[in-house]
């Protein structure tokens, strides 16, 4: 019979505050999570349309596979691309690996620097989008309510124009 463990808790208050920079970090982390990965996949999919999607890595096939040497495309992105069984699936592709595709298969730029205000280019966008992306990855958990206000409005303006 399997014994079960039994937790006691201090009678001192059970609830757990957040602080606000750690709210503003939770918030931001849903945003980038969601809505802007179905903004990205929207400019993807107009790109690279879903009922072709095969044929047009297939023609790509040496630029990508330039891009897995360089290490800018790793295995597992590359087994999304060139799956061993059936056909690629964008909805199965991650904004890391669509931004690439878009940046290296497309017209669109890629930026080294995140882009001045008054560029509202699909370009633009997405490094904005995949400069936020890095900023969340490499942070503490926490951020400030005024840097909060600046990457909320900027990622909502990509996201619902």
């Amino acid at each position: 019979m399997e014994k079960k463990k039994t937790y006691h808790r201090s009678s001192e208050n059970n609830m757990t505050t957040i602080s606000q920079e750690e709210e503003n970090f939770a918030r931001m982390s849903l945003l980038l999570s969601g809505i802007s990965h179905r903004a990205v996949r929207k400019l993807f999919d107009s790109e690279f349309d879903p009922s072709c999607l095969d044929a047009s890595i297939k023609n790509e096939y040496i630029k990508l596979k330039d891009l897995k040497i360089k290490r800018i495309i790793n295995q597992s992105q590359w087994n999304l691309l060139f799956p061993y069984k059936g056909q690629p699936d964008s909805n199965m592709f991650d904004v890391t690996l669509m931004i690439t595709l878009l940046t290296n298969l497309t017209k669109l730029n890629s930026y080294e620097k995140f882009p001045i205000a008054t560029d509202t280019t699909p370009s633009a966008d997405l490094a904005r989008i995949k400069y936020y992306r890095n900023n969340i990855a490499h942070n503490n958990g926490k951020i400030d309510s005024s840097y909060f206000s600046t990457a909320w409005e900027d990622i909502m303006e990509v996201c619902i124009p």
